[in-house]
């Protein structure tokens, strides 16, 4: 279950709401939560870590960001980057090792839990419009800040494996280049919609390293299951026509085979061998109940050998068996 609905990034979740969703996950058999200090600007670390601080910790899977440090100000800016969360604070970028250390420390004590298990650093991507820098620089000084203290942390068992989690493929390839992590989040890379660069790039430079992926975008924020925009971003509602296009034609497909999309966009991206986990957003117990079926659904394998053969979906892409 990933954090960025609950941190009121597309609109306003209540607290019992949020609570009430979490609490769903967990009873489906949920036991992999994935957050960040970005999300809500704190709220979605809160919001999981008081669950979740009440259960066995060796029970579930946690995984959160670096690279933003969180600064409560009673002037803050706040509301530009999430007009509905309620957060009193500012960000700060930082990828430097002491940036490092002390966001993990910071979202412990946010979510009231003693260890991570996985570190992304986060939008380290030239996508990112609030980095100080551009892009490049920013990853420069993680090559020497970030990057190994995160190596080091792991090597002391503090934490169990760390990599990139970004919206773009340019920074992974980079990171395969200069260091040695165990596994990256593609937070917009991997989908029904688009998946073809990763397939023919991303996951073979993967493979050789020994690196695996958590997948976050079987949706695309959504859009496949129908919402009005497309990825993460002020103008992700500017939906190039090209995915529009698409969405309608794999809908037309799946009803012709009585299969749900949503559900074959789920098992889709978590098909390839790399990938180690499949992260989805949710803001209602519907929702996350929802797409934990849909992983338990059967497929007919003839729905994915019309989704080839109409060029939907490259012939080389995994599908479930």
């Amino acid at each position: 279950m990933g954090g960025v609905p609950l941190g009121n990034e597309f609109a306003v979740v209540t607290d019992k709401e949020a609570f009430a969703t979490i609490e769903a996950a967990w009873s489906a058999g949920v036991r992999y939560y994935d957050v960040s200090p970005w999300y809500g600007l704190g709220l979605a670390e809160r919001r999981f870590g008081n669950f979740l601080h009440t259960r066995n910790r060796d029970e579930y899977v946690l995984s959160s960001k670096v690279g933003k440090l969180l600064k409560a100000s009673r002037h803050n800016h706040g509301k530009e980057y999430f007009p509905f969360s309620p957060s009193p604070n500012d960000v700060v970028f930082d990828y430097t090792a002491d940036g490092v250390r002390r966001s993990i420390e910071d979202s412990l004590q946010r979510l009231g839990v003693d260890a991570l298990d996985m570190v992304f650093v986060h939008d380290l991507s030239p996508d990112n419009p609030f980095l100080p820098t551009p892009w490049e620089e920013q990853f420069e000084i993680a090559r020497s800040g970030a990057f190994p203290a995160l190596t080091h942390l792991r090597e002391e068992g503090m934490i169990k494996g760390w990599g990139l989690g970004v919206n773009r493929p340019e920074p992974i390839l980079r990171l395969l280049e200069v260091a040695d992590p165990d596994i990256c989040l593609l937070a917009s890379q991997y989908s029904l919609i688009d998946h073809k660069y990763a397939l023919d790039t991303v996951f073979p430079a993967a493979r050789t390293k020994g690196v695996s992926f958590v997948v976050g975008s079987s949706l695309n924020a959504g859009f496949i299951s129908g919402s009005a925009r497309y990825n993460y971003g002020k103008d992700n509602y500017r939906i190039p026509p090209a995915f529009l296009q698409k969405r309608e034609r794999l809908r037309e497909v799946a009803a012709r085979h009585g299969v749900d999309l949503r559900t074959a966009a789920l098992q889709f991206s978590a098909a390839p061998d790399v990938a180690a986990a499949l992260i989805v957003g949710a803001s209602t117990e519907q929702q996350i109940v929802a797409d934990y079926s849909s992983l338990q659904t059967k497929i007919p394998g003839e729905f994915w050998a019309d989704l080839q053969d109409l060029g939907l979906i490259e012939r080389s892409a995994p599908t479930p068996a």
